[in-house]
């Protein structure tokens, strides 16, 4: 019986490309952006700002510094933005339909400038004013200096929201962040890139 669900977001309730970021850095003139990140992968710059590690800032003098050209702190933003692109608007009310039959938790690796940019996208593209009303409760790495796929989110989480893990499906877009949830007794459900999550038969898993 299935009465928790844990949806990832970017790639299954926000439209993202990863290729935009990397093309807009090398717009910019770096030229190994691709190895420095990607979807599987992060570069350590990268890893410690999804995990609250390093701010805004800081992490914007650090690319300037290894920029190959001289660019300013609002390129690199626009740049890392980039790959963020557009709201799912049906599997947002989808959302609201699942909310009155399951508890409903967001779990993202992302950063707190994504996080700025795609809350103020939401607002520009919606009605709505938060992306945390959709969910019981919403949880970010950045905030919880922890990431995906790494055991110890997927445990704080269970604990924080007081969740039987054999009660709970977790859908992300990312195989590799299956595994340490599978042990713990969550079920997981790989979203392919042509699917929605309005598309899913939910009853399946119960």
């Amino acid at each position: 019986m299935i009465n928790n669900i844990i949806f990832d977001f970017g790639g299954v309730i926000l439209n993202i490309d990863f290729q935009k970021s990397i093309d807009a850095f090398e717009a910019l003139g770096f030229t190994n952006f691709d190895e420095l990140f990607s979807q599987f992968k992060a570069d350590e710059l990268f890893m410690k700002l999804e995990v609250g590690r390093v701010n805004e800032d800081d992490f914007f003098e650090r690319l300037k510094e290894v920029a190959p050209e001289k660019v300013e702190k609002y390129q690199l933003k626009n740049a890392w933005n980039a790959m963020l692109l557009s709201y799912r608007k049906e599997s947002l009310e989808f959302l609201n339909e699942l909310s009155r039959q399951y508890n409903l938790y967001l779990l993202s690796n992302t950063n707190e400038i994504h996080y700025a940019a795609f809350s103020e996208m939401l607002r520009r593209e919606t009605k709505f004013d938060n992306l945390e009303s959709f969910f019981t409760k919403a949880f970010y790495s950045h905030e919880l200096k922890m990431r995906k796929p790494d055991k110890e989110i997927y445990e704080y989480v269970i604990r924080d929201a007081r969740i039987n893990p054999e009660e709970t499906l977790f859908i992300d877009d990312t195989h590799t962040n299956f595994d340490e949830a599978e042990k713990l007794g969550i079920k997981t459900y790989l979203l392919l890139p042509d699917e929605r999550i309005e598309m899913l038969t939910l009853e399946r898993f119960s």
